[in-house]
C-alpha cells in the first residue's frame, strides 16, 4: 500500500514527529510504500527526514502562514501526482501546514489522526492565561480571556473555520486518546475512534540500585509543571536525604528551574541534562525509580509515560487529559491532583523510600505497555482502519 503521512515537522524532536517517523519506518518494515510530507523550519536541519518537504516559517509571518501555507499547497499538489497514494494519514497540520492541504485531499481516502487540540483551540493546550482549563468554544473568548492579542486573533478565528469549512476532506477523524476525543467533542470536531499512541518496544530496565532516583522528561514549559516537581523534590530531600532527581529536556522556562533549584538549596540533587537524544535518555533513565509526568494540562496522550511503562518503570502523574488511560492507580504508578505539590511529593516519598514497590510497580508498568501500547498492536489496528476508509472512499465514489 502506498501511504503518506502528513505532519508538520519531521525532526525526531518531541513526541508527534517522533511518532511519525517510527510509524514510517514500521510499515516500511511491514511491506508498505510509506512516507512523509513535512514543513522545513526552525527545528534541526533542512527538510528533517521527511520524504517530501515544503516552505514554512518560525518568524512573526507564522500566523498568517497557519492561515495559507501556499507553499504546502503547491508541494502537496505535486507530490500527490507524484506518489499517487493510497491513503494518507494527516496529523499534526494546523500549526505549520495549515487547512489550505485540505481541499487536495478530497478525492483521496484520507485520516485525520488527531494527536492535540489545535483543530478546536488556537492555543493548542486548552489553557487560560491563568493556568486554568478552558471550557469555552473558540471564538471571541480567545480574545477577551487574554489569549490571543488581536492582531492574531482573526487569522486564528480565519484558520480554525477553514477547517471546519474543509474538514470533510477526511473520511475518517481518530483520537489518540478519550479525554482527546471528549474535548475535541465539545469543541463541535466529532471523531469517529480512539487509537493510542505506540511506543518502541525495548529491553526492560536493570534491577533498581542506590541512590533512588526521579526522572523528567519533556520540553521545560510551563504546562508541563516541572517547577511543581522541583518543589515536591523539596519535599522529598526531607524526608530522603540521598534522592536524585533528573530533568531531560529543554524550552523556555530553562533558567527560571535553575534559579528555582538554586534558591531550595538543591543544585547538588537535582540536574538539568538538557536535550537528549532516545538512545541516551533511555540509557540514563535506565536508574529511575519513579518518572513524574506533573503537567497542569490535559495532555492528549503523554508519550513519555507509555515509554517508561515499556522501560518497568512506574510512573506519577497529573490525574488529567489521557494519563489516567495510561497509569493504573496503585498499580504502574499513582495519579495526583494536579498542581498538588503535596500530594505529589508523599507519592514520590511512597516509592523512593521503598525498592520493592518501585520494582512490582514497574512489573506491572512493563507488562500493561506489552498489553497496550506496542507497535504491533498498533499497526495492526492502523491497517485496518486504512483498508476501511478506502472501502468507504470507493462506495462513495
Amino acid at each position: 500500500m502506498r501511504i503518506l503521512l502528513i505532519n508538520d515537522y519531521a525532526v525526531p524532536s518531541y513526541g508527534s514527529e517522533n511518532q511519525v517517523l517510527a510509524l514510517r519506518d514500521a510499515l516500511v518494515q511491514k511491506g508498505h510504500d510509506a512516507r512523509i510530507f513535512a514543513g522545513r523550519v526552525g527545528r534541526g536541519k533542512r527538510g528533517g527526514l521527511a520524504d517530501y518537504h515544503c516552505r514554512g516559517t518560525r518568524s512573526h509571518l507564522q500566523t498568517l502562514v497557519k492561515v495559507a501555507n501556499l507553499w504546502a499547497f503547491v508541494k502537496l499538489r505535486q507530490v500527490l501526482v507524484e506518489f499517487r497514494p493510497q491513503v494518507v494519514h494527516v496529523r499534526m497540520f494546523l500549526p505549520q501546514l495549515s487547512p489550505l492541504i485540505l481541499p487536495l485531499l478530497k478525492n483521496i481516502p484520507t485520516l485525520y489522526l488527531a494527536a492535540a487540540h489545535t483543530s478546536i483551540c488556537p492555543m493548542g493546550n486548552k489553557l487560560l492565561p491563568d493556568g486554568t482549563l478552558c471550557k469555552q468554544i473558540a471564538g471571541t473568548v480567545c480574545y477577551r480571556r487574554g489569549c490571543l492579542p488581536l492582531r492574531s486573533w482573526l487569522p486564528q478565528m480565519i484558520e480554525l473555520k477553514l477547517f471546519q469549512h474543509w474538514k470533510d476532506a477526511f473520511d475518517m477523524i481518530i483520537a489518540n486518546s478519550r479525554a482527546l476525543q471528549f474535548q475535541l467533542a465539545c469543541g463541535g470536531l466529532q471523531s469517529d475512534a480512539v487509537l493510542w499512541n505506540f511506543v518502541s518496544w525495548r529491553k526492560q530496565r536493570p534491577p533498581l540500585t542506590a541512590p533512588p532516583t526521579a526522572v523528567f522528561a519533556g520540553r521545560l514549559v510551563h504546562e508541563k509543571g516541572v517547577d511543581i516537581l522541583v518543589k515536591a523534590f523539596q519535599s522529598v530531600r526531607r524526608t530522603l536525604p540521598d534522592a536524585r532527581l533528573l530533568i531531560a529536556g529543554d524550552g523556555p522556562q530553562r533558567v527560571r528551574l535553575q534559579e528555582l533549584i538554586s534558591t531550595m538549596a538543591l543544585n547538588y540533587a537535582v540536574t538539568l541534562t538538557g536535550h537528549l537524544t532516545r538512545d541516551r535518555l533511555e540509557a540514563l533513565f535506565d536508574c529511575a525509580w519513579v518518572q513524574v509526568v506533573p503537567g497542569r494540562w490535559a495532555e492528549p496522550f503523554g508519550n513519555v509515560a507509555a515509554e517508561a511503562l515499556m522501560r518497568g518503570t512506574a510512573v506519577i502523574a497529573s490525574a488529567s487529559g489521557a494519563m489516567p488511560e495510561i497509569i493504573a492507580d496503585g498499580q504502574s504508578g499513582f495519579l495526583v491532583p494536579p498542581g498538588d505539590v503535596h500530594h505529589l511529593a508523599q507519592k514520590m516519598i511512597e516509592l523512593l523510600a521503598d525498592r520493592k514497590l518501585a520494582e512490582e510497580m514497574g512489573r506491572r508498568a512493563r507488562i500493561a505497555a506489552l498489553k497496550h501500547f506496542s507497535q504491533e498492536t498498533y499497526l495492526d489496528t492502523l491497517l485496518a482502519i486504512y483498508q476501511t476508509i478506502r472501502c468507504k472512499y470507493r462506495h462513495s465514489h
